[in-house]
């Protein structure tokens, strides 16, 4: 009596893959996303003016937003190759402590970045074009 088990999507093979190379990078990112939070802070600190505030708010944002998608490459190829197909075995691997910790370490990247958006890039009125 032979049993198989059904293979995984070439599709998801490839995404894996992709999502392996992609999570190498994430400490280097994450690194940048920290040193922008500090160059924001810094600046807080000083009384910058709004225009400074923005655009190292703006930069935070971005690099955050890098960061996360890094971490959520990471988490993917932590959760296996099944789990692109297979909402199951992603929920499964989700209960690992592997998979536990990508899955906390997305979280507080999420609410840090919403929290950036919300209160750390300061809003400024937009000019107002001349009227010829």
């Amino acid at each position: 009596m032979a049993f198989f088990r059904p293979r995984v999507s070439r599709e998801a093979e490839v995404r894996y893959h992709a999502d392996v190379e992609i999570s190498k990078s994430y400490p280097e990112l994450l690194d940048r996303a920290r040193l922008a939070e500090g160059t924001l802070r810094d600046l807080r600190a000083a009384a910058a003016d709004e225009l400074e505030l923005l655009a190292a708010g703006v930069a935070f944002d971005k690099a955050l937003s890098e960061a996360l998608r890094a971490a959520e490459s990471g988490q993917r190829a932590t959760f296996g190759v099944k789990a692109y197909d297979d909402r199951i075995a992603r929920r499964k691997a989700k209960a690992t402590p592997a998979g536990a910790t990508w899955t906390a370490e997305v979280d507080r990247l999420r609410t840090l970045r919403e929290d950036n958006r919300l209160w750390g890039i300061p809003r400024v009125p937009r000019p107002v074009p001349a009227v010829r």
